[in-house]
């Protein structure tokens, strides 16, 4: 039995790297196995080139997508997400807040990296992502073109997750990071009949050492809640936090009932009338799928 590191995750085939730094391609052993980047395997090979995934360690985070049919693996073992937005082609708040609110109910630290700051409109989308400041997030300002520094800095001695829509330069931040060694993968998973890199599937690489990682996931234009519970998705709202359990009805929906403190805590200025939108609508998605299929 061989024990290695998932750094690649496609639809019918998984590469992992053993404690020898060989990569090989492998299958899984059941149907019910699923597998992030960033998990630890266990393996038998099948000759020099494959292998058969038998197990998965236990993890000390999952960051994963759901709706109420299906879910997605991105991630597992993470310190750290690092949502990428830019000012072009225009970023999807509403899709940040669901990347937001996932890694705050998965206990991870999550940070907004605001590229492509030498174009003009990247001011006006600095000044939008300052009420997420305001809540205590780290909104770091970098460009991947010209200067990386701030994000590179935040991502060191990190296990961190890239994750933000397409177009967005996580790319291009990758290859400053990672330049060699994302060829080098590139070139692997051409050997092992991955075919092209065109970030249609998940990655992981090391910078400098094994301490730092960085996990390269596709473009996303949708991010279901729906595994997690009400009570989750309301904690994971920092600035709501302490209203929860004060409104007067226990199971209060923070819609039109009598004496919410959530409401309340918007009309004092608090927190603002879209943030509670948002948590009424992430609710009802968790409420929606039977409590027996969240993990």
């Amino acid at each position: 039995m061989h024990q290695g590191l998932v750094i690649e995750t496609q639809r019918r085939h998984t590469v992992v790297q053993l404690n020898t730094g060989e990569r090989i391609r492998c299958l899984s052993k059941g149907r019910t196995l699923q597998f992030a980047c960033g998990d630890t395997v266990s393996l038998t090979r099948s000759n020099d080139r494959d292998g058969v995934i038998e197990s998965v360690g236990e993890r000390t985070s999952l960051f994963y997508r759901a709706d109420a049919f299906k879910e997605k693996l991105v991630a597992s073992n993470v310190t750290q997400i690092a949502c990428i937005i830019a000012p072009l082609p225009v970023y999807s708040d509403e899709l940040l807040n669901r990347w937001l609110i996932c890694a705050e109910a998965s206990h991870v630290k999550v940070i907004i990296g605001l590229n492509k700051i030498d174009l003009v409109e990247a001011a006006a989308t600095a000044n939008a992502l300052a009420r997420y400041r305001d809540m205590g997030y780290d909104v770091v300002l970098f460009s991947a073109k010209f200067n990386d520094a701030p994000m590179r800095e935040r991502l060191m001695g990190e296990r961190s997750v890239l994750i933000g829509q397409s177009g967005m330069g996580k790319s291009k931040l990758l290859n400053a990071l990672v330049g060699e060694e994302a060829q080098r993968t590139n070139e692997i998973s051409m050997a092992l009949g991955s075919g092209k890199h065109t970030t249609t599937f998940t990655r992981l690489f090391t910078i400098g050492s094994d301490a730092t990682w960085v996990i390269d996931s596709p473009g996303m234009q949708v991010f279901g809640l729906a595994h997690f519970s009400r009570q989750e998705i309301e904690r994971a709202f920092p600035e709501f936090r302490d209203a929860l359990g004060q409104c007067r009805f226990r199971d209060c929906k923070h819609l039109h009932e009598p004496n919410c403190a959530l409401r309340a805590a918007v009309a004092d200025g608090k927190a603002s009338q879209e943030r509670l939108s948002l948590l009424r609508k992430f609710c009802n998605e968790g409420e929606a799928v039977p409590h027996y299929q969240r993990h």
